[in-house]
């Protein structure tokens, strides 16, 4: 269970993020207002968007060949998003929705990978060896050991 709520809750913040700026940009540059209540539509919205890739976990190895069915499916639920709750036009909903789902599911599969694999720490060997060696031929003397004071 905990293997799907931080993911979960990684790529919804991603998607949040990254579509709060889209939503208020764009609306504000195109249509010269916000659509009431955008931040809880941007919510549900991008939770919608986080529990499609936590199913697909879509990454850029395999999101352009071994996966393109799933991917076209995202970019359907990406237009429909984009459409249906962020209230964009469909060609702007294309020309917006389609080009962030190309890009932000596969840098937030990297922060998931990243921030859900396991850690492995292993320390190095480490070799002390002197930093100096001596110049003299022979090499140096031994050092001067003082006798022990009582």
């Amino acid at each position: 269970m905990v293997a799907y709520i931080w993911p979960l809750l990684i790529y919804w913040l991603a998607f949040f993020v990254i579509t709060y700026i889209a939503v208020e940009i764009g609306q504000d540059q195109l249509y010269d207002a916000v659509t009431p209540m955008s931040g809880l539509k941007v919510g549900g919205g991008s939770l919608i968007l986080a529990i499609l890739a936590t199913w697909l976990q879509p990454s850029y190895d395999s999101m352009f060949t071994a996966s393109i069915a799933w991917t076209l499916l995202q970019g359907i639920v990406w237009f429909g998003v984009f459409t249906l709750i962020y209230q964009f036009h469909p060609w702007h909903a294309l020309a917006i929705g389609v080009p962030l789902m190309l890009v932000v599911p596969g840098i937030a599969t990297l922060g998931v990978k990243s921030m859900t694999a396991p850690s492995v720490v292993t320390k190095p060997k480490v070799v002390t060896e002197p930093l100096r060696r001596s110049l003299a031929p022979g090499g140096a003397p031994p050092p001067v050991v003082a006798p022990p004071t009582k």
